[in-house]
Protein backbone atom coordinates (compact mmCIF):
# COMPACT_ATOMS: atom_id res chain seq x y z
CA UNK A 1 0.00 0.00 0.00
CA UNK A 2 1.27 3.45 -0.93
CA UNK A 3 1.44 6.20 1.71
CA UNK A 4 -0.76 8.17 -0.66
CA UNK A 5 -3.57 5.63 -0.33
CA UNK A 6 -6.26 6.57 2.21
CA UNK A 7 -6.64 4.43 5.32
CA UNK A 8 -9.36 6.39 7.13
CA UNK A 9 -13.00 5.37 6.67
CA UNK A 10 -15.46 7.50 4.73
CA UNK A 11 -15.78 9.10 1.30
CA UNK A 12 -12.98 11.03 -0.31
CA UNK A 13 -9.98 10.23 -2.47
CA UNK A 14 -7.44 11.05 0.27
CA UNK A 15 -7.20 10.89 4.05
CA UNK A 16 -7.10 14.68 4.05
CA UNK A 17 -10.52 14.76 2.42
CA UNK A 18 -11.86 12.02 4.65
CA UNK A 19 -10.65 13.54 7.91
CA UNK A 20 -11.90 17.04 7.07
CA UNK A 21 -15.00 15.68 5.34
CA UNK A 22 -14.44 18.10 2.50
CA UNK A 23 -17.14 16.55 0.31
CA UNK A 24 -19.74 17.46 2.93
CA UNK A 25 -18.15 20.77 3.79
CA UNK A 26 -17.98 22.06 0.23
CA UNK A 27 -21.50 20.84 -0.47
CA UNK A 28 -22.89 23.20 2.17
CA UNK A 29 -22.82 26.16 -0.22
CA UNK A 30 -25.51 26.68 -2.82
CA UNK A 31 -24.51 25.60 -6.30
CA UNK A 32 -24.30 28.01 -9.20
CA UNK A 33 -27.55 26.63 -10.59
CA UNK A 34 -29.35 27.80 -7.43
CA UNK A 35 -27.83 31.25 -7.03
CA UNK A 36 -30.02 34.32 -7.34
CA UNK A 37 -26.70 36.17 -7.68
CA UNK A 38 -23.17 34.82 -7.86
CA UNK A 39 -22.24 36.75 -4.67
CA UNK A 40 -24.30 34.25 -2.69
CA UNK A 41 -21.18 32.08 -2.63
CA UNK A 42 -19.19 34.91 -1.04
CA UNK A 43 -21.98 35.66 1.44
CA UNK A 44 -22.36 32.05 2.52
CA UNK A 45 -18.61 31.49 2.75
CA UNK A 46 -18.15 34.53 4.99
CA UNK A 47 -20.84 33.51 7.42
CA UNK A 48 -20.23 29.76 7.45
CA UNK A 49 -16.52 30.28 8.06
CA UNK A 50 -17.32 32.78 10.80
CA UNK A 51 -19.61 30.28 12.53
CA UNK A 52 -16.76 27.76 12.62
CA UNK A 53 -14.38 30.28 14.19
CA UNK A 54 -17.05 31.37 16.66
CA UNK A 55 -17.62 27.73 17.60
CA UNK A 56 -13.91 27.38 18.34
CA UNK A 57 -13.76 30.68 20.24
CA UNK A 58 -16.75 29.77 22.41
CA UNK A 59 -15.35 26.32 23.16
CA UNK A 60 -12.13 27.94 24.35
CA UNK A 61 -14.01 30.50 26.45
CA UNK A 62 -16.10 27.76 28.05
CA UNK A 63 -13.02 25.72 28.95
CA UNK A 64 -11.13 28.81 30.10
CA UNK A 65 -13.97 29.61 32.48
CA UNK A 66 -13.66 26.14 34.02
CA UNK A 67 -9.90 26.49 34.31
CA UNK A 68 -10.21 29.81 36.12
CA UNK A 69 -12.50 28.05 38.58
CA UNK A 70 -9.77 25.43 39.07
CA UNK A 71 -7.10 28.13 39.57
CA UNK A 72 -5.35 27.17 36.32
CA UNK A 73 -4.76 30.80 35.41
CA UNK A 74 -2.02 30.14 32.87
CA UNK A 75 -4.12 27.55 31.05
CA UNK A 76 -7.11 29.87 30.95
CA UNK A 77 -5.00 32.75 29.65
CA UNK A 78 -3.65 30.60 26.82
CA UNK A 79 -7.16 29.61 25.74
CA UNK A 80 -8.42 33.18 25.95
CA UNK A 81 -5.60 34.31 23.69
CA UNK A 82 -6.66 31.71 21.12
CA UNK A 83 -10.32 32.76 21.40
CA UNK A 84 -9.40 36.41 20.86
CA UNK A 85 -7.42 35.52 17.74
CA UNK A 86 -10.42 33.56 16.45
CA UNK A 87 -12.59 36.67 16.79
CA UNK A 88 -9.92 38.62 14.88
CA UNK A 89 -10.49 36.21 11.98
CA UNK A 90 -14.26 36.72 12.26
CA UNK A 91 -13.61 40.45 12.02
CA UNK A 92 -11.58 39.91 8.85
CA UNK A 93 -14.39 37.78 7.45
CA UNK A 94 -16.88 40.55 8.20
CA UNK A 95 -14.79 43.01 6.20
CA UNK A 96 -15.22 40.73 3.18
CA UNK A 97 -18.86 41.80 3.03
CA UNK A 98 -17.72 45.11 1.57
CA UNK A 99 -16.85 43.25 -1.63
CA UNK A 100 -20.59 42.93 -2.34
CA UNK A 101 -21.92 45.92 -4.28
CA UNK A 102 -25.03 47.52 -2.71
CA UNK A 103 -27.38 46.72 -5.59
CA UNK A 104 -26.05 43.20 -5.97
CA UNK A 105 -26.71 42.56 -2.29
CA UNK A 106 -30.43 43.07 -2.79
CA UNK A 107 -30.43 40.04 -5.09
CA UNK A 108 -28.63 38.05 -2.39
CA UNK A 109 -30.96 39.40 0.28
CA UNK A 110 -33.97 37.94 -1.51
CA UNK A 111 -32.62 34.47 -0.64
CA UNK A 112 -32.19 35.16 3.10
CA UNK A 113 -35.80 34.96 4.19
CA UNK A 114 -35.96 36.49 7.66
CA UNK A 115 -32.34 35.61 8.36
CA UNK A 116 -30.45 38.09 10.54
CA UNK A 117 -27.05 38.30 12.20
CA UNK A 118 -28.87 38.21 15.54
CA UNK A 119 -29.79 34.60 14.73
CA UNK A 120 -26.15 33.54 14.57
CA UNK A 121 -25.59 30.62 16.99
CA UNK A 122 -22.02 31.80 17.54
CA UNK A 123 -23.11 35.37 18.29
CA UNK A 124 -25.71 34.17 20.80
CA UNK A 125 -23.21 31.87 22.49
CA UNK A 126 -20.67 34.67 23.02
CA UNK A 127 -23.50 36.53 24.76
CA UNK A 128 -24.27 33.52 26.96
CA UNK A 129 -20.70 32.60 27.89
CA UNK A 130 -19.12 36.01 28.50
CA UNK A 131 -20.96 36.78 31.78
CA UNK A 132 -19.95 33.35 33.13
CA UNK A 133 -16.34 34.13 32.27
CA UNK A 134 -16.61 37.43 34.11
CA UNK A 135 -18.11 35.75 37.18
CA UNK A 136 -15.28 33.22 37.26
CA UNK A 137 -12.73 36.03 37.14
CA UNK A 138 -14.46 37.92 39.95
CA UNK A 139 -14.42 34.76 42.08
CA UNK A 140 -10.70 34.34 41.32
CA UNK A 141 -9.98 37.85 42.57
CA UNK A 142 -11.87 37.07 45.78
CA UNK A 143 -9.88 33.87 46.30
CA UNK A 144 -6.64 35.77 45.76
CA UNK A 145 -7.77 38.52 48.12
CA UNK A 146 -6.97 41.26 45.60
CA UNK A 147 -9.04 44.12 44.21
CA UNK A 148 -8.84 45.32 40.63
CA UNK A 149 -7.15 48.54 41.71
CA UNK A 150 -4.51 46.61 43.64
CA UNK A 151 -4.08 44.20 40.73
CA UNK A 152 -3.45 47.01 38.28
CA UNK A 153 -1.28 49.08 40.60
CA UNK A 154 0.88 46.05 41.40
CA UNK A 155 0.64 44.15 38.12
CA UNK A 156 4.15 42.66 38.36
CA UNK A 157 3.32 41.18 41.75
CA UNK A 158 0.15 39.55 40.42
CA UNK A 159 1.30 39.03 36.83
CA UNK A 160 -0.63 35.82 36.14
CA UNK A 161 -3.96 37.37 37.13
CA UNK A 162 -3.06 40.66 35.43
CA UNK A 163 -2.38 38.86 32.13
CA UNK A 164 -5.71 37.05 32.47
CA UNK A 165 -7.52 40.35 33.10
CA UNK A 166 -5.99 41.86 29.98
CA UNK A 167 -7.09 38.90 27.89
CA UNK A 168 -10.64 39.33 29.19
CA UNK A 169 -10.47 42.93 28.08
CA UNK A 170 -9.16 41.79 24.67
CA UNK A 171 -12.17 39.48 24.33
CA UNK A 172 -14.59 42.28 25.25
CA UNK A 173 -12.88 44.72 22.89
CA UNK A 174 -12.86 42.34 19.91
CA UNK A 175 -16.58 41.64 20.32
CA UNK A 176 -17.28 45.38 20.39
CA UNK A 177 -15.18 45.82 17.25
CA UNK A 178 -17.03 42.95 15.57
CA UNK A 179 -20.40 44.52 16.26
CA UNK A 180 -19.07 47.85 14.99
CA UNK A 181 -17.71 46.30 11.80
CA UNK A 182 -21.02 44.56 11.22
CA UNK A 183 -22.92 47.82 11.61
CA UNK A 184 -20.64 49.67 9.21
CA UNK A 185 -20.90 46.85 6.68
CA UNK A 186 -24.69 47.04 6.92
CA UNK A 187 -24.64 50.83 6.49
CA UNK A 188 -22.25 50.55 3.56
CA UNK A 189 -24.39 47.96 1.79
CA UNK A 190 -28.04 48.74 2.56
CA UNK A 191 -27.83 52.16 4.26
CA UNK A 192 -28.04 53.56 7.76
CA UNK A 193 -31.68 54.69 7.82
CA UNK A 194 -33.52 51.60 6.58
CA UNK A 195 -35.18 48.50 8.04
CA UNK A 196 -33.26 45.24 8.35
CA UNK A 197 -34.45 41.75 7.42
CA UNK A 198 -36.26 41.22 10.72
CA UNK A 199 -37.87 44.65 10.85
CA UNK A 200 -35.17 46.20 13.02
CA UNK A 201 -34.09 49.74 12.04
CA UNK A 202 -30.36 49.88 11.30
CA UNK A 203 -30.07 52.76 13.79
CA UNK A 204 -30.96 50.32 16.58
CA UNK A 205 -27.86 48.26 15.76
CA UNK A 206 -25.74 51.25 16.67
CA UNK A 207 -27.12 51.21 20.20
CA UNK A 208 -26.04 47.60 20.65
CA UNK A 209 -22.40 48.01 19.65
CA UNK A 210 -20.90 49.10 22.94
CA UNK A 211 -22.16 46.23 25.09
CA UNK A 212 -19.45 45.57 27.69
CA UNK A 213 -19.37 42.24 29.47
CA UNK A 214 -16.61 43.29 31.86
CA UNK A 215 -17.36 46.97 32.63
CA UNK A 216 -15.27 46.89 35.79
CA UNK A 217 -12.15 46.19 33.70
CA UNK A 218 -12.86 49.33 31.70
CA UNK A 219 -13.80 51.41 34.76
CA UNK A 220 -10.61 50.60 36.65
CA UNK A 221 -8.74 52.69 34.05
CA UNK A 222 -10.74 55.72 35.10
CA UNK A 223 -9.95 55.03 38.75
CA UNK A 224 -6.22 54.69 38.05
CA UNK A 225 -6.12 57.88 36.02
CA UNK A 226 -7.97 59.73 38.77
CA UNK A 227 -5.48 58.45 41.34
CA UNK A 228 -2.53 59.42 39.14
CA UNK A 229 -3.94 62.91 38.55
CA UNK A 230 -4.67 63.32 42.24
Amino acid sequence: MSLNDPILPGPGATDYERYLRTDELLALQKTAANWRHRDELLFQTIHQASELWLKLACEEIDTATSRIGADDVAGATRLLRRAVDAIEIVNLNTRQLTHIAPWDYHAVRASLGHGSGFDSPGFRKTHDLSPKLGAAFTALLARRGVTLVTLYRNSAEHDDVFQLAERLLDWDERLILWRGLHLKAVERIIGGHVIGTQGTPVEVLGKRIDVRYFPELWDVRNTLTGMANG
